[in-house]
């Protein structure tokens, strides 16, 4: 399943700051569809995204009948991203 949206970063403090970005309704709902075939546990969805010219893998997290992808710093810091920026992904599920 290939997805592409736009979001915007938010911060999630906790001990060290972490950064995501949120997945629409929309693109959360197709994913709960795949969701029992492509998780590996705990809910997590296993992905490729696409920043930018910066490809990564990485685990979609459940949030509140939502998704939340996670932008490491090696993710982020390429690309000039912090929150509150808006940011286009391109996403493919790896089932």
């Amino acid at each position: 399943m290939q997805l592409a949206f736009t979001g915007r970063v938010i911060e999630w403090r906790g001990p060290a700051p972490y950064y995501f970005l949120p997945v629409p309704d929309e693109e959360s709902a197709d994913i709960r569809e795949v969701a029992a075939m492509a998780t590996y546990g705990w809910g997590v969805i296993p992905v490729e995204a696409r920043i930018g010219e910066v490809v990564f893998e990485t685990s979609l997290f459940p949030k509140d009948g939502r998704y939340l992808l996670p932008l490491k710093n090696a993710v982020r810091k390429p690309q000039g991203l912090s929150s509150g920026d808006d940011v286009t992904v391109r996403m493919t599920v790896r089932l």
